[in-house]
């Protein structure tokens, strides 16, 4: 009976540690867009999904990864990333970011849209760059049309 009890708290422990649900570095220059397979340079667009099972999705930009939802169960998402565009490479939570589409910012699948981790952040390149500003909920109406 001891051993059955051993040998179920190790199983366990391994499925408690194999599902580690974090974002995973993003390798600009070999890592490819999983939704139009481009390899990933632009460090200031790039994006990734985090199911909850801990599975990483990783995308070239933000679009990619709002494309890609509508062939996916996001009911598996765990987290979505979106690259700060004032902190390139550092993936803030796209559900709480500030998105603004400005022709004068280029994308690299041409949507003009930038991730900022704060609306003030977001309203200062606005300023600067013109452009309209999104929430999440908005930007996904605007990108998936429903």
């Amino acid at each position: 009976m001891k051993t059955l009890k051993y040998y179920s708290t190790i199983t366990l422990l391994l499925l408690f540690f194999s599902c580690n649900v974090k974002p995973q570095a993003i390798d600009y220059g070999n890592d490819g867009c999983h939704f139009c397979k481009m390899t990933i340079v632009d460090k200031v667009h790039a994006a990734e999904i985090v199911t909850k099972k801990g599975k990483v999705y990783k995308f070239d930009a933000t679009e990619c990864m709002v494309n890609f939802t509508k062939e996916f169960n996001t009911s598996e998402i765990q987290l979505y990333l979106s690259n700060n565009y004032k902190d390139p490479e550092a993936l803030i939570d796209a559900t709480q970011a500030t998105f603004l589409i400005s022709e004068n910012i280029p994308s690299p699948m041409g949507a003009f849209l930038s991730a900022f981790k704060s609306k003030e952040e977001a309203i200062k390149m606005q300023a600067e760059k013109g452009g309209k500003l999104y929430t999440w909920d908005q930007l996904l109406k605007h990108l998936l049309k429903y």
